[in-house]
């Protein structure tokens, strides 16, 4: 009995947080965590695509946080939303992941203001806990497409399973290219 490939639950939004050109030949979508050492060993790898493949990749992070394996996961992206509310999402991001796993709000204060956020208003997003709406609406998109764990990817709309490496991905995204022209 063959098993039918994983889907994506949501397909991209205005408000996703992108790299490249909307008109890009190949989307590819990443669930993350912050605190996930998978997650933040993929970023090299994605850093590499979109440097080999300008305009023609269109890479989307949403958050898919491990809330019981890593504490800090959801407040760091929260962090980052809040970053993203001033323009700095993947500055922060970055940051995050240069940074793992030292997420204690202290810290987290300390990111915001060196990428450049005004850090009273950060500060007082963060208290108030305003994105954590748009972090849990990024989980349920996870848990609807059927994912259980970080990174999780889409070429397309297709899952694309990376627990044997993050070489699949490259030949995935080679073939999505191709058949795009």
């Amino acid at each position: 009995m063959k098993s039918h490939p994983i889907v994506l639950a949501v397909q991209p939004e205005s408000t996703d947080h992108v790299r490249g050109p909307s008109h890009a030949r190949v989307t590819l979508i990443e669930y993350g965590d912050f605190e996930s050492a998978a997650c933040k060993g993929a970023v090299p790898t994605l850093k590499l695509l979109l440097e080999q493949h300008p305009n023609k990749i269109r890479f989307i992070f949403r958050h898919f946080p491990n809330e019981q394996g890593h504490p800090q996961a959801v407040l760091a992206a929260e962090a980052a939303e809040a970053a993203a509310a001033q323009g700095k999402f993947w500055e922060m991001h970055d940051l995050l992941f240069q940074r793992q796993p030292h997420f204690a709000p202290k810290e987290l204060q300390a990111y915001a203001a060196a990428v450049g956020l005004d850090t009273v208003r950060y500060t007082a997003e963060m208290d108030d806990h305003i994105y954590l709406q748009k972090v849990r609406e990024q989980i349920d998109g996870a848990h609807r497409s059927h994912l259980h764990a970080s990174p999780a990817f889409f070429v397309g709309a297709v899952h694309q399973d990376t627990t044997a490496g993050m070489r699949q991905l490259h030949e995935t995204i080679a073939q999505a290219m191709h058949r795009a022209g």
